[in-house]
């Protein structure tokens, strides 16, 4: 087995960021990952005082561990629980698919979660649309307001929250698809109690969402029709839809200003393939891809804007592109890309993408676990939760910290729970921690016994925290320990 794709070093001219760095500054170049193969797991996490590690290989949580009672104790490595707003025995969903960060003008900081993966399953345990917590003490998180606008209560992977406005959004959304019901709170003055600014019919169909850093434009995003919409949101009570484009987009994420959108899912008519489980190797020109679109017009509000495609990027393997989101790295541009799902036994996971030159996008490394390895799909195959045919122990979403200079990503990947990379060599990344959540047979739509990491989190880089939910349990604040955290 070759080594990851081909990968940009770190140090250069002979500079060392520190022991580690410094150990690494001798490794040859990465060669590529010739085409049809899948790369290399990355390294994994060395667990330090305090961890109750996984107990065999990565990611992995057995049927052994079940039954022994094992997997009900939780697994973490580096990290550890400082609060908690849970349903220890929800027999529904009780965590969707979104954590989001806000600090108003007054200090006031507050956690959005949605509550749901599929309405209503999460109305079995007395949750319902998205929840806000007062997060002032964070091992005392307080749950202050449930929003239950039409788009809250189903917002599937829409919740976004813009920090430059202080606005809060999504669109009403299932694992299919819905009407496009866009609902749009201010949380700028207390981010506690959220304001609701218009509950509108903008889009055409809902399930995903982007907005612009400056929070005058919302993208909804559907798979299942090619109606990515763009709608103007500069008076949050009065939106008005600017374009319709003709995508079909799952994760949309946008540049620092405004002028990329980078759009993973499907290009043109590939959204019944996007959902097979099997499908043929993706033709760049029909099926699932990552395209980066030039949305200048719409940030410029030209009269009928037009979007250029600027490029169109597929992997190996690749199962459902969900999201990708922009960062650099002294300087240099990047994409953070995760894939959801494992289609025809292959698991897409995560991958950063050089964007330096973005008409020549490229993988340069790989996020995966040993789980996700051809070679140990026999031995995985009957582990509880991996049996719920597409998921299991696939990625779902992931994060960082800040868009500047980040140095770590964090990803929800299912069954394997909440999983934190050192990123600050983009050609080399590494395992540093992972939580997975206490694991417990439960009377769910899928009736699997596992953790269920579905949510994209968000962080606290001042206090190393990271916030997260697991489907079957709740919220979680973390901790990075055993500096863990690169300072």
């Amino acid at each position: 087995m070759t080594v990851r794709t081909q990968r940009l070093l770190l140090m250069s001219m002979g500079l060392c960021l520190g022991i580690a760095a410094c150990s690494r500054s001798a490794d040859p170049a990465p060669t590529p990952t010739p085409p049809g193969e899948v790369p290399a797991a990355t390294q994994k996490a060395v667990c330090g005082p305090g961890s109750r590690p996984e107990l065999g290989l990565q990611g992995r949580v057995s049927k052994a561990e079940h039954d022994s009672g094992r997997a009900a104790e939780g697994y973490t490595c580096n990290m550890e629980v400082i609060g908690t707003h849970v349903v220890p025995d929800a027999i529904g969903t009780v965590g969707g698919f979104k954590v989001e960060r806000y600090t108003d003008a007054a200090g006031h900081d507050c956690a959005y979660y949605d509550t749901t993966l599929t309405f209503p399953t999460n109305v079995f345990d007395g949750e319902a649309g998205v929840n806000v917590l007062d997060m002032s003490d964070p091992t005392k998180p307080v749950l202050t307001e449930r929003l239950l606008s039409i788009a809250m209560l189903s917002p599937h992977e829409s919740l976004v929250v813009n920090a430059e406005r202080g606005l809060l959004a999504a669109v009403a959304g299932n694992a299919a698809l819905l009407p496009g019901l866009v609902d749009i709170y201010d949380i700028s003055a207390d981010c506690r109690h959220p304001v609701l600014k218009a509950s509108l019919p903008l889009a055409l169909a809902g399930h995903e969402s982007g907005m612009a850093p400056d929070g005058r434009t919302f993208y909804a995003a559907s798979p299942g029709t090619p109606t990515l919409t763009a709608i103007d949101i500069s008076n949050p009570a009065l939106p008005v839809p600017l374009a319709v484009l003709p995508y079909y987009s799952h994760g949309v994420s946008i540049s620092a200003d405004g002028n990329r959108a980078y759009v993973a899912g499907v290009g043109v008519p590939g959204a019944v393939c996007a959902y097979a489980v099997t499908c043929a190797v993706p033709d760049p020109n029909t099926d699932r891809a990552l395209v980066i679109l030039d949305t200048s017009e719409i940030q410029a509000r030209k009269t009928n804007p037009q979007v250029r495609e600027v490029a169109r990027l597929t992997w190996y393997p690749m199962s459902i592109p969900q999201n990708a989101i922009p960062f650099t790295r002294k300087g240099r541009p990047y994409l953070l890309e995760v894939d959801e799902f494992a289609r025809g036994g292959e698991v897409g996971a995560a991958r950063i993408i050089d964007i330096g030159d973005e008409t020549k996008p490229k993988v340069i490394s790989d996020l995966r676990l040993a789980v996700h390895q051809p070679e140990n799909f026999d031995a995985v195959a009957d582990d509880p939760g991996n049996q719920f045919i597409g998921q299991g122990y696939a990625g779902h979403y992931c994060n960082v910290p800040t868009r500047v200079d980040p140095d770590i990503a964090a990803c929800s990947m299912i069954v394997s729970g909440l999983r934190v990379f050192d990123i600050r060599d983009p050609a080399r990344p590494r395992e540093i921690a992972y939580f997975n959540a206490p694991m417990h047979t439960r009377l769910t739509p899928y009736l699997v016994a596992s953790g269920y990491a579905m949510s994209s989190p968000s962080f606290v880089p001042e206090r190393k925290e990271i916030w997260y939910t697991d489907v079957y349990s709740g919220f979680y604040a973390l901790r990075l320990t055993n500096d863990a955290w690169p300072d």
